[in-house]
């Protein structure tokens, strides 16, 4: 009860002990991002493999987010507990392997940064709350959901979908918005993107998107109701569109290479559930509204 107390009468130590809980939890999200694509990808063969009516494979080593234990790539040196302690490990090895001395990824530690800093702002814009605390496991799945999405072009429904149903859950309670706005919100979220995405294929005979983006944005509308679809869709599109084309000139890419629009819709849905009234209000007040 004292600690309790003590996060609940004091911003700053709040802040800091979500840092500190959002670095490791980011350190986690690594290995989320890393085998959960791999663990999907097997049992989709596996599942294949038994409709086709083919031989199942040998029973393989034990792969999930717990087992193996982390290692090595390059020399399988198994990673010692003090050699993961989030970004300060990454440091003291200098960025190397301590057997092997191959470079570390530096997208592990950024990863691990970003989540607790992420993590940090919520506890500060929300305080010691309800919606301090569900806003963190949202802003967590966005982010895992995020860098899979930019390495694999999939937005896992074992992610996204008890998300979606969490959204509903919490706003049930009121936390965020009515439940009857989060309800509409997933689904005006799930058939806006849906029509757009027949729309364009009636039209061009190409698949614009993928159906994990439909349930990304209905996700969010049950989040924070339909109110928030508008801005999270204008501002996909302009970033989507910005960053598009920088990527595809850094990689000298041509026009046609498919671009995950989940990174972009799942930034833009955050902005719009933290700030999307200041967002809407400075721009009417600008418009002369």
């Amino acid at each position: 009860m004292l600690v309790i107390e003590l996060l609940a009468s004091h911003v700053l130590a709040f802040v800091l002990c979500v840092l500190v809980l959002g670095l490791l939890v980011g350190s986690f999200l690594n290995v989320v991002i890393y085998r959960l694509p791999l663990m999907l990808q097997r049992d989709w063969q596996s599942q294949a493999r038994e409709v086709l009516e083919l031989p199942a494979t040998p029973p393989a080593q034990t792969f999930n987010l717990f087992l193996p234990n982390s290692s090595c790539p390059q020399c399988g040196h198994e990673i010692r507990p003090w050699e993961n302690i989030p970004v300060i490990s990454y440091l003291l090895l200098r960025g190397k392997c301590s057997n092997c001395k191959t470079p570390i990824s530096k997208r592990y530690p950024i990863v691990e940064l970003a989540c607790g800093l992420l993590s940090a702002y919520v506890a500060w814009h929300f305080g010691f709350t309800w919606q301090a605390g569900a806003m963190l496991v949202l802003a967590w799945g966005l982010l895992a959901m995020s860098l899979i999405d930019a390495d694999h072009q999939i937005l896992p429904d074992i992610l996204v979908l008890p998300l979606l149903w969490l959204g509903l859950i919490v706003n049930y309670f009121g936390l965020f918005t009515s439940l009857e706005d989060a309800l509409w919100g997933a689904i005006a979220g799930y058939l806006s993107l849906w029509s757009v995405y027949w729309l364009f294929k009636l039209i061009t005979g190409k698949e614009g998107m993928g159906y994990g983006d439909f349930k990304l944005l209905a996700m969010l509308g049950a989040w924070g109701g339909w109110q928030i679809l508008p801005l999270t869709i204008l501002l996909s599109s302009l970033v989507g569109a910005v960053l598009g084309m920088i990527l595809l000139r850094l990689r000298g890419s041509d026009s046609g290479t498919p671009i995950p629009f989940g990174p972009y819709l799942a930034i833009a849905g955050w902005i719009a559930l933290l700030w999307g009234d200041v967002i809407t209000g400075t721009y009417l007040k600008f418009a002369g509204f």
